[in-house]
């Protein structure tokens, strides 16, 4: 089987997909008894109990009877305190994702269990993966021609963003195989690789926070290429991956650093999910008692590490040259245990400079119920002591980080080999129907 660390551009190279076709009008409007429902491939309304005024995203065509687009929680999060709204799920068709453009939406993000999903479970793959298959193509090969051209239309849907913010914001993120996650020089390749087919100014590639892909992010960053830097679990891993983007813009020999962007993605609800089941094994009233407030309590204590490191004379000799500051990005934002309120790693985290990249769950609460507000650094003496408490009843932090990547990294590679099975399946049933 190919692995992307290995793969040139091919001799015919992959051809940007053509222009999406203009787009159906979108509308927004207030309705009161209906709660909005998002799906990975389609927003639908679901009726509930009577809500307060809640946003209902509706496209209808040309000369439809939608109304103009209203202001939304989305809006306000970003006008109001300077986060970026990004969605955390990218599907065919990428048309999708217009009205939560609409709504405030600036970005998207995507991972190798995102697609997993989305080329497994619907048939709008199946005409190109056929054309692929029939063309010759290995089924790795076949599916980075999925994955880039989903890529692509997405970046054109948010390159006005993009360009009125000056490259700022409006990106659409892609990881390298979780296959090359200690493998320095194959996710360099990668990268490499990635950033060229996609040939979009607005991509992210994303990069493992591994031990061994630090310096990949390094490298990358001074090769010019912009960074989403993932699964980051800790406060020390994710200092090494600020130091990895400072070094990558100074070695990067660049006289113009403005079109280097990074972000560094900091993950929240999944810390909850290990820290209290090691709480409950604790099992007195003050280890209970931490349950559900270690994420946030360390993800306040990581924007503090940001404001210090983007400071300071270092960071103002890069400022001088063009460099932005790579933006703290919340992800594994939704509620794994139900007992929590559904907004828990959204609201608490507000902040300046920052991304909150939301899958369907929490997009839905937040732009139903969320209060914008600052709330990132409101009480950082209160997550320092709790950051304490949590060590003091033994909990180590190192371990859980480390625990974490490890999980995270493998959750994605068997993604990664489940969906190159499944594409195994349909090619294998693809053939036999030609034959």
């Amino acid at each position: 089987m190919a692995s992307i660390s290995n793969l040139s551009t091919p001799a015919t190279p992959l051809k940007s997909s053509p222009l999406l076709p203009k787009p159906p009008t979108v509308s927004v409007s207030i309705g009161f008894p209906s709660k909005l429902a998002l799906s990975s491939s389609r927003l639908s309304l679901r009726s509930n109990a009577p809500l307060a005024a809640s946003l209902l995203v509706k496209c209808s065509q040309v000369g439809g009877n939608g109304t103009p687009v209203k202001q939304t929680t989305l809006h306000d999060l970003y006008h109001k305190q300077g986060q970026s709204p990004w969605y955390d799920n990218l599907c065919r068709p990428v048309t999708d994702l217009l009205p939560l453009i609409e709504s405030g939406v600036r970005g998207v993000t995507s991972n190798p269990a995102i697609f997993q999903k989305a080329i497994s479970t619907s048939n709008a793959y199946n005409d190109q993966f056929k054309e692929l298959v029939q063309g010759g193509k290995d089924i790795e090969s076949a599916y980075w021609e999925l994955v880039v051209k989903d890529i692509q239309d997405a970046c054109r849907l948010f390159e006005s963003i993009y360009d009125e913010t000056d490259g700022g914001d409006g990106y659409v993120s892609v990881e390298v195989s979780p296959q090359l996650a200690d493998d320095t020089k194959g996710t360099v390749d990668a990268a490499k690789w990635l950033h060229k087919v996609v040939d979009r100014p607005n991509v992210y590639i994303k990069i493992p926070a591994t031990a061994a892909c630090v310096p990949s992010i390094k490298d990358v960053i001074a090769l010019g290429i912009s960074v989403n830097v993932t699964l980051i679990f800790s406060l020390s891993r994710y200092e090494a991956v600020i130091d990895a983007y400072l070094d990558g813009l100074e070695a990067s020999g660049l006289d113009d650093l403005s079109r280097v962007t990074s972000v560094a993605s900091f993950f929240v609800s999944r810390v909850d999910t290990l820290v209290d089941k090691m709480l409950e094994k604790i099992g007195t009233p003050e280890a209970l008692d931490l349950r559900g407030k270690a994420a946030n309590a360390q993800a306040a204590l990581a924007f503090q590490l940001y404001q210090k490191k983007f400071s300071g004379p270092r960071w103002e000799a890069l400022v001088k040259k063009g460099a932005k500051k790579q933006r703290l990005l919340w992800a594994s934002t939704s509620v794994k245990n139900p007992a929590y309120p559904d907004t828990l790693y959204v609201a608490p985290l507000v902040g300046p400079d920052t991304v909150s990249t939301m899958p369907d769950q929490a997009l839905q609460a937040f732009i139903d119920h969320g209060v914008v507000g600052r709330t990132i650094d409101a009480n950082v003496s209160e997550a320092e002591g709790i950051y304490s408490a949590l060590e003091k009843l033994g909990i180590d932090w190192s371990f859980v980080g480390n625990q974490l990547e490890l999980e995270g990294v493998d959750s994605f590679k068997k993604a990664f080999v489940s969906l190159l099975d499944s594409l195994q399946e349909k090619a294998n049933s693809l053939k036999l129907v030609s034959l």
